[in-house]
């Protein structure tokens, strides 16, 4: 099985799920190596080859992707793993489409023996000419049909380009797999973050990843993903993951929340006690979804201190029961309707306006707000002066489920 292959492209290799999959994972690690040496660079995928990284002021490098999970056997001189990749590498050289001054490398999770031409293309002790006479021989005698128009390409380059095209070649064999790369990957978060919080760090480094690189491939895009980009998010992560803090997810501030779903909803019901308008009834909706779903995470992620939901929530009480306590006291008796609702509506922008994270460096304020939700939700606090007897009213108006 390979990773890479331009869909549609002379050189396709499939639509492989695990072939893209290791092929993603394996940048993203070879993009985390390269910043802890202090590299700057741009990444590609799938433009001039399945990898492709521009140091900054470096010749590009490309890389062909060669990955297999079923079979441990060498790589040997007529693979198709080497002349397939071959194949690409003339063309390109030959149409403009690399430069010549580019750095190819093969990478590929099978060994080779010590006297295969692959050996001496290596990292350490390299044959540039024996390499080149070696592919030469196998162009000539091998009967492999498969190969044929990598042979054909290979022998009609004269002496001079085909030690040229040699000597830009590394061939990097027993690289690591799809699930070496999670080991590789996980012994980083481990560096970057506490070790308690680095399964969850990864899980969004991952993701953020998986996204940029699903838009870099789905536009066929010719913007690179800058060494930049990943570092910023890096360090926006990892200030998540600091003691005072916890992760807000992207993916759940941008979900779309219908109000029809939370129509019978007691929370709901509190804000049209308040008089609330429907668009900022569906804001609390939007609040009390963020809340929920955070907070539902954050347990499933162990990211929460033992007994934390329970004094944050009765901070929150304390909080409330001050202002709301006071709204009752200036509060003529008895109230006309009128007045009642002004103090709900007034009790309410509180909520609106108040901001009580659970840690110091959690600071989107719709988590304060939907958690003050949650608690209306259980009726633990309400808006309206007379809101626990309305909502006794409403329940036992209800039919029983």
């Amino acid at each position: 099985m390979t990773a890479g292959g331009q869909s549609g492209s002379l050189f396709g290799a499939g639509d492989s799920a695990l072939g893209y999959l290791y092929q993603i994972r394996l940048a993203l690690l070879a993009s985390l190596r390269r910043l802890a040496r202090g590299q700057i660079f741009s990444l590609y995928l799938e433009t001039l080859d399945d990898v492709t990284f521009e140091p900054s002021g470096s010749p590009v490098e490309l890389f062909q992707l060669k990955h297999h999970i079923r079979s441990t056997a060498n790589l040997t001189d007529a693979s198709p793993d080497i002349w397939k990749t071959l194949r690409v590498w003339i063309t390109g050289r030959s149409d403009g489409t690399i430069p010549l001054d580019a750095r190819l490398c093969l990478v590929t999770t099978s060994p080779i023996t010590e006297h295969a031409l692959a050996a001496k293309l290596g990292l350490k002790d390299r044959d540039e000419a024996g390499a080149a006479s070696a592919l030469s021989v196998v162009a000539t005698t091998s009967t492999n049909t498969e190969n044929s128009a990598a042979y054909g390409l290979f022998l009609g380059l004269n002496a001079t380009e085909k030690l040229d095209l040699v000597s830009s070649i590394t061939i990097a064999p027993k690289a690591d797999n799809i699930g070496e790369i999670e080991t590789g990957l996980s012994e980083y978060a481990r560096t970057a973050v506490r070790r308690d919080v680095a399964s969850s760090f990864l899980t969004r480094l991952e993701g953020w990843w998986l996204v940029q690189c699903q838009k870099h491939l789905i536009a066929q895009s010719m913007t690179p993903i800058s060494s930049m980009a990943l570092e910023s998010q890096i360090d926006e992560l990892r200030d998540q993951f600091l003691i005072d803090a916890l992760p807000v997810d992207d993916d759940i501030l941008e979900a779309e929340v219908a109000l029809s779903a939370y129509e019978d909803a007691i929370f709901v019901y509190q804000a049209k006690l308040a008089a609330i308008g429907p668009r900022r009834v569906l804001a609390a909706v939007r609040d009390y979804y963020r809340a929920f779903e955070h907070r539902s995470r954050w347990m499933r992620e162990n990211l929460l201190l033992v007994g934390e939901l329970d004094k944050y929530e009765r901070t929150l009480k304390e909080e409330w029961m001050l202002v709301f306590d006071r709204a009752i006291d200036e509060l003529g008796q008895p109230a006309a309707e009128a007045e009642l609702t002004k103090v709900a509506r007034a009790i309410y922008q509180w909520v609106e306006t108040s901001c009580f994270p659970i840690r110091p460096r959690v600071g989107n304020p719709s988590l304060s707000r939907g958690s003050l939700h949650m608690l209306a939700d259980k009726r633990a606090v309400g808006w309206h002066p007379q809101f626990r007897e309305r909502l006794e009213a409403l329940l036992a108006s209800r039919p029983v489920a």
